[in-house]
Parts: structure tokens; C-alpha cells; sequence
């Protein structure tokens, strides 16, 4: 008998750039992707985090911040080729009611979830298209799916990522690349409801009594298996929760 073929992994001769991948879903999606075999490029504003990871995983860092056009320049112009984009960077600020609406967190919530996925997105395009199998996935939200209270910068934002991917999927229709959209739900990670709420106690209490709500790791499983399937296999939208979460306003908690 002859010796098994070891076969190439997935991702192997594909270049896939990862942005807020200093921490949580992105650092964990770039992660999952370099163990897939694919060439990784890490863009985040936090460079200790982003060399850190980088080293640990053989991928490459780039400092990109996603509202600074020249910070997008200069980022793009660091790629030979890009066949990936992961559009990661994100956040929410507050979770205020829009009767209370800070109007320079709702400008900063969509300055990064809206305007610099467009920013990038409209810099790699080209990229993406010459690649001959290009993927753009954009790591959305429920919150763009559906309307809570509190917090509407942030739904308001998720809802134009939301459409964002659904319009790109339209316009491009007929060229090589895909248009993925990843909405998880309630995702526990170091920094997200402690960015939205300021608060320690307040962003513990978001996650209070869930059993296992979700962490990076599954969100990242969730994106690598949409971008491992056979280029003609287009996930548009994958919604993700935990199980504890029926809805978005209904949450088994326990105790």
C-alpha cells in the first residue's frame, strides 16, 4: 500500500486580512485562520496586543486604524494580495436611550462599524476581485436583525452593517467573490459590554446566570467554516447564539 497524501489545508496560498484583531472575535478569527493554513494579516490600532499575537501565531501585523483614510492607505498599500477581509472592528459605546443620545458616541459608533467597514472594504475590492475567489465577511450582529432598548447607536450601526453586506452581495453579483455575513448573538469577551456600559459591575451583570453564552472562539469556528467551503458555497447570513438565548430579549438565566 502506498503512504497516505497528507493533503493541503484549507486556507493554504490564501492571503486573509483580519481587522480589530487585537482582541476578542478578531484575535481568535485570526487565530483559527492561521491554524487553517492561511497567510494572516492582523490590522488593529493596539500594535503591543497586535506583535504579541502575531508572533504566536506566524502571521503579520499591521497597525490600521479603521476611520483614518490615510491609515487605511497606508495599511493597503502593505498588502501584495489579498484574497480574505474580514471586517472585524467594531463596538459599542453606550447603551443609552434615544432620548438621552449622546450624539458623539452615536458619531463614534458609526464611524467604526459603518464607515470604516466601507473604507476598507472599498480599498480591497480590487484586490478581492483580481484574487479570482475572493471572500469579504463582515462580522455583523442580532443587533442588526433586531431592534432593543438601549443602546440604539449600536443596533442602529449593526443594522447598516447588516445592509451593507446585503447591497455588496448585490453589486456583485457577478464578479468572483463572496459576501458573508456572521451575526452572532450574546458573545461574552474581555472588553465588549465593558466598553458599552463603563462599568465592571454593569458589564458582568449582562452575562449573569447565562451558563455559556458564547465566546470568540465559537464566532471564529463559525467564520473559518464559511470561508472553507468550496468558493461556489456563498453563506450569505449565519446567525449564531447560544443556546440559553431563544431571542434576543429572551435569555434563560439561571439562579
Amino acid at each position: 500500500m502506498s503512504a497516505p497524501t497528507s493533503r493541503p489545508l484549507p486556507g493554504t496560498g490564501r492571503t486573509a486580512v483580519v481587522t480589530g484583531a487585537s482582541s476578542g472575535i478578531g484575535a481568535a478569527t485570526a487565530t483559527r485562520l492561521a491554524a487553517e493554513g492561511f497567510d494572516v494579516v492582523l490590522g488593529a490600532r493596539r500594535m503591543d496586543r497586535l506583535t504579541e499575537l502575531a508572533a504566536a501565531i506566524g502571521a503579520r501585523a499591521l497597525p490600521l486604524d479603521v476611520t483614518d483614510a490615510s491609515s487605511v492607505d497606508a495599511f493597503v498599500a502593505q498588502l501584495p494580495r489579498v484574497d480574505v477581509l474580514v471586517n472585524n472592528a467594531g463596538g459599542a459605546f453606550d447603551a443609552k436611550p434615544v432620548a438621552d443620545a449622546d450624539l458623539d458616541s452615536w458619531a463614534r459608533t458609526f464611524e467604526v462599524n459603518v464607515l470604516g467597514t466601507v473604507r476598507l472594504t472599498k480599498a480591497l475590492l480590487p484586490a478581492l476581485i483580481a484574487s479570482g475567489a475572493g471572500d469579504v465577511l463582515f462580522v455583523g450582529s442580532t443587533a442588526g436583525l433586531v431592534s432593543y432598548e438601549g443602546g440604539a447607536s449600536y443596533t442602529a450601526a449593526k443594522h447598516g452593517v447588516h445592509t451593507l453586506a446585503e447591497t455588496v452581495r448585490l453589486e456583485l453579483f457577478d464578479q468572483p467573490v463572496r459576501v458573508i455575513e456572521i451575526a452572532p448573538g450574546m458573545v461574552r469577551t474581555e472588553e465588549f459590554a465593558l466598553n458599552r456600559t463603563g462599568d465592571q459591575e454593569k458589564a458582568d451583570a449582562v452575562y449573569r446566570g447565562v451558563r455559556a453564552p458564547l465566546v470568540a472562539e465559537d464566532v471564529a469556528d463559525c467564520i473559518a467554516w464559511a470561508l472553507t467551503r468550496p468558493h461556489h458555497v456563498n453563506v450569505d447570513l449565519l446567525v449564531v447564539r447560544p443556546r440559553a438565548q431563544a431571542a434576543q430579549h429572551k435569555v434563560h438565566r439561571e439562579g
